[in-house]
């Protein structure tokens, strides 16, 4: 599958950096970060399929999200360093389990190799509800989630995946709907990859819990864990500078 992406700065001396977005984003998500690590390498951020301007597939799995990320960075690249949020975050430790080969470090932000007892679908009834006939600006379409209900930081995020002129969303919401329990899980493996890894959370997320260490170990034993103490899941954009430092600090450590 033929990914779209964002390409931030020129090729360098250093290893890529490939950039991984969450359930409902997209690579223009990544943008602010992007630009700012592109100073010292270069960064391209992805759209995952059902995702922003790529493919549509009624397949999700985590083994498929792999291999489209194989198939991208082995087109030009025959090694890179990797950054996932989130669900980009388990779909970039599948890709580092499947093929080792083609990755330097990783990064894992706000997300671990489990499974998660809750899922997203009242976003996707949120999305599906709102009145795309009548919403000419984001703004317009942040004010009718605001009337669900639905938390103001979310609301923009939200509805950067809106297509305004064609009335649609750049979301696969049927398939990314049918596919929630295995988004929310991990598949089991008995594979691991040794290679550098930063597991980076937010201080005020629950995503990354103690008890998670022990398979996170097991599947990357090189791991080191980090917190952003105020930041929440959304810790790129709680926390922008921490965020970018952090990372940067992790990749240039790595040399």
């Amino acid at each position: 599958m033929k990914l779209n992406s964002i390409v931030h700065g020129t090729p360098t001396q250093k290893n890529p950096l490939v950039v991984v977005h969450g359930l409902f984003g997209s690579a223009r998500n990544w943008g602010a970060i992007g630009k700012r690590l592109s100073n010292e390498r270069q960064v391209i951020a992805i759209d995952l399929r059902n995702h922003g301007e790529s493919p549509w597939s009624e397949g999700h799995s985590y083994e498929e999200l792999a291999d489209d990320l194989r198939q991208f960075i082995t087109t030009y690249w025959s090694k890179v360093d990797l950054l996932g949020h989130s669900m980009g975050g388990k779909a970039a430790m599948m890709f580092a389990l499947n093929h080792a080969s083609h990755l330097h470090r990783l990064i894992v932000a706000d997300i671990a190799p489990v499974r998660y007892e809750h899922d997203q679908n009242q976003f996707i009834a949120a999305m599906r509800s709102l009145d795309l006939t009548t919403i000419k600006k984001r703004s317009e379409a942040a004010r009718q989630f605001d009337d669900q209900g639905i938390d103001p930081s979310l609301q923009g995020f939200f509805s950067q995946s809106l297509n305004i002129v064609e009335k649609s969303w750049r979301l696969n919401l049927d398939v990314l709907e049918k596919n929630m329990a295995s988004i929310m899980a991990f598949p089991k493996t008995t594979q691991h990859w040794g290679g550098p890894a930063l597991f980076l959370s937010g201080a005020k997320s629950d995503y990354v819990q103690s008890q998670h260490r022990a398979e996170i170990k097991r599947l990357f034993p090189q791991a080191r864990f980090a917190k952003l103490p105020n930041a929440g899941h959304w810790l790129h954009t709680d926390d922008p500078r921490g965020f970018e430092a952090t990372v940067r600090i992790f990749l240039n450590s790595q040399e």
